[in-house]
């Protein structure tokens, strides 16, 4: 590994990483807890996003308004996400106020009050989160196609939970969530920008020190394989009609992943792939039309996204069908898998000029316990995939047959 970078694992936990930007007067720091929707039980969804509401609001030391104060008047930031495996806290700060954020995000992971009288007042703000979403179209239909596509695994979990499991939630199991999960065992701490590492890890040390010891995860069934393809309608009153194609594909760790990621770019990653050059350039038939993948621990997910007015929801998908099987049979010739080379090369290298993406790069090594592989090699993984590979891929994963399909909209 590189002199940038740095990895150390405490005793009992956290496990802790840096890289080192030269050049920065900032650091992006963050914890990742290894909990999300897929640690949860069926009749607590959406907890964990509950409570990464609740630290904000007050902890053993501090207000919510002097937790809302505490950076941004230094200009810094302070911020928070829940997604299906994760739950994370992150900070971006000048390089002087490292260990202020750091002393600051083990207030919000280590000693939150959860009262329930703040909880009384949270859970209105996220059944207000809730009903945005409902009033979102082009976002509900991700969640209904999330169910049908992974059934009754976690996976298919809404993250914000529903209004039935919400409002059953109280502060006791709120707090025994946090005792379950929010352990040294289970943090990921991580930083990069103007950081030294030593001098981050004793830092960290410190401040987590009184996080309790041991792992206690709650284990989760494998998520289910093959298409189990099935196509669902669902009525809503929207001036569109939503589309979303998936198919369950596999995780993280699978080297597949290089040539998938490929694959969907040129099927919808950009203005010059063959969907948006085909439903919106030549046909018109929608303003946003995309393809999309997503790589979880034990599993994952390639789709396509098209929003179209509802009398043209049967060309639409029709066209789509039509792409999907042109790319199923005949895969992608050596200059248009060349230029898509290109284009996700390309797509990394500035990725990587952000503070922010680099920490998530750094974090998601551990969390997917994978090794921090160099960009240089990162791209020569690229330009190793083959046309047969992406062929291969294509064949087993973009048939129109194999693919869960949900429309909502109006007469659908």
């Amino acid at each position: 590994m590189s002199e940038l970078f740095g990895r150390t694992e405490l005793e009992g936990g956290p496990t802790i990483l840096t890289e080192a930007i030269p050049g920065l007067r900032s650091a992006s720091l963050g914890v990742w807890v290894r909990a999300g929707s897929i640690t949860e039980r069926p009749e607590e969804m959406g907890v964990s996003h509950l409570l990464e509401h609740m630290v904000f609001k007050g902890t053993a030391q501090r207000s919510a308004k002097e937790i809302a104060l505490v950076l941004e008047r230094r200009g810094g930031s302070l911020d928070a996400y829940t997604t299906r495996e994760h739950t994370s806290y992150q900070a971006r700060v000048l390089d002087g106020d490292v260990d202020l954020a750091l002393d600051v995000l083990a207030d919000l992971v280590l000693a939150p009050e959860l009262r329930q009288t703040d909880l009384d007042l949270e859970r209105e703000v996220v059944l207000e989160e809730i009903a945005t979403v409902e009033d979102t179209p082009d976002d509900l239909v991700f969640d209904l196609h999330g169910a049908l596509l992974w059934g009754e695994h976690p996976y298919g979990f809404s993250i914000l939970g529903t209004r039935e499991t919400v409002e059953a939630l109280d502060a006791a199991r709120l707090r025994a969530v946090h005792q379950r999960q929010y352990r040294r065992s289970n943090l990921v701490i991580a930083a990069a920008g103007h950081v030294e590492h030593d001098a981050f890890v004793a830092r960290v040390a410190e401040s987590f020190r009184a996080g309790p010891d041991g792992a206690v995860r709650i284990g989760h069934a494998r998520p289910p394989t093959g298409n189990g393809a099935r196509t669902e309608r669902v009525q809503r009153d929207t001036a569109q009609a939503h589309l979303v194609f998936g198919r369950r594909t596999f995780g993280h760790s699978d080297p597949r992943r290089y040539a998938l990621i490929l694959l969907s770019t040129a099927l919808g990653g950009g203005m010059s792939s063959r969907l948006f050059q085909r439903v919106r350039e030549e046909l018109g038939l929608a303003y946003a039309v995309y393809s999309f993948h997503t790589f979880y621990r034990d599993g994952g997910m390639v789709g396509v996204y098209a929003g179209t007015r509802p009398d043209g929801a049967d060309r639409t998908e029709a066209v789509i069908c039509e792409e999907l099987t042109r790319i199923a049979r005949e895969g992608l010739p050596a200059d248009e898998l060349d230029d898509v080379k290109g284009q996700v090369k390309g797509q990394l290298v500035l990725s990587l000029e952000s503070s922010g993406t680099r920490l998530h790069r750094l974090a998601g090594t551990e969390l997917y316990g994978e090794p921090l592989l160099p960009v240089e090699e990162i791209m020569r993984r690229v330009d190793a995939v083959t046309t047969a590979e992406i062929a291969a891929l294509a064949d087993e994963y973009l048939t129109p047959e194999g693919q869960t399909v949900l429309r909502l909209g109006p007469d659908v």
